[in-house]
């Protein structure tokens, strides 16, 4: 008799370990990976390159960091806001750091203010958007635009060298702990941490209620503006961030650095189940995501495809994602 009620403790009065397998069957993250894991089936046999030890590094340290973004996306997704600035910011924190870097400011305190300067950014956006009423779309656009053409008017347009950054500073872009990347290890610690912020704490998950009906929300008491100004600046801080790390990594500040990456950060997190509408998403799908871009990036590349259809691919992946959503939205209501 115990045995019976063992193998039908579910409530439904299925077994168990059946209604964990559906359960795992209709999670979207299960369906990435086992798109992940087809294309790298596929791309074993299509290209003797792919598998290599090069390409594997080289695929991870392109979506690491840009992952780093992704995360601040995402929760910035869920609260029901979206930001088109990441990429521009991003800039923007690598120039900033450059610029006072080469004005004789240490490469550390100067990689404090370029973060603390986009931590700024972000509140800017986040007073316009909950206090002036302005929408995320038209707040972050007009910001992508300001901070681009700041990029360029400190630069006058032109790379800014940094050859002469200290090696301990390009460590965190270049350097390893044994075999793995220090961009690997920040990249995980900063997804583990909000992973668990975003599942275990009640701060994150005001997030989720903001996002799911704002009002109702505000009537249970949750001080939603204050939540949609908090991950409107969270999302650019992180951009600082991955902005000083691009900078270690490639000892320069680019200006024209990371046009359309808004389209590949809202894609991951959409492809990873962010809804446009907000109130749903989780950090480890929106890095599924990042991964399998990634990889048809690299497969892309490596099939000799055109740059020019590479951009198409991915506006269509894009779409398709969005539309998903979309049904899948429907569904539900």
């Amino acid at each position: 008799m115990e045995d019976a009620v063992s193998l039908t403790d579910a409530p439904n009065g299925k077994p168990a370990d059946v209604s964990m397998i559906r359960k795992l069957l209709r999670m979207r993250e299960t369906g990435l990976i086992a798109i992940i894991l087809v294309l790298f089936i596929v791309m074993s046999f299509a290209s003797p390159y792919f598998l290599t030890w090069v390409n594997m590094r080289a695929m991870v340290m392109a979506f690491a960091v840009e992952g780093i973004v992704v995360v601040g996306m995402t929760i910035l997704l869920i609260s029901g806001g979206i930001d088109l600035s990441v990429g521009s910011v991003t800039a923007l924190a690598m120039v900033i750091a450059g610029w006072l870097f080469l004005n004789g400011v240490d490469p550390w305190v100067a990689s404090a203010i370029s973060i603390a300067a986009c931590t700024a950014i972000g509140a800017f956006m986040g007073f316009f958007v909950t206090r002036v009423g302005l929408h995320h779309f038209i707040v972050s656009l007009a910001i992508m635009v300001i901070a681009r053409g700041a990029c360029l008017l400190g630069t006058g347009g032109r790379p800014l060298g940094l050859f002469t950054l200290p090696p301990e500073f390009k460590f965190i872009g270049q350097g390893s702990i044994g075999p793995i990347p220090v961009v690997i290890l920040i990249f995980l610690v900063v997804v583990i941490g909000f992973d668990f912020l975003l599942r275990r704490t009640t701060m994150f998950r005001k997030v989720f209620y903001t996002g799911s009906n704002e009002k109702a929300a505000a009537y249970s008491g949750i001080r939603t503006k204050r939540v949609v100004f908090f991950t409107t600046t969270l999302c650019s801080a992180l951009c600082g961030v991955a902005g000083i790390i691009y900078m270690s990594r490639f000892g320069s500040a680019q200006p024209t650095f990371g046009i359309g990456m808004e389209l590949n950060v809202i894609a991951a997190a959409v492809i990873g189940g962010a809804s446009l509408k907000g109130g749903s998403g989780t950090i480890f799908g929106a890095i599924l995501g990042a991964v399998l871009l990634s990889v048809v990036s690299s497969s892309l590349a490596l099939l000799d495809v055109s740059v020019y259809w590479q951009d198409i691919i991915r506006g269509s992946i894009l779409l398709a994602a969005v539309s998903i959503d979309h049904y899948l939205v429907k569904k539900r209501a």
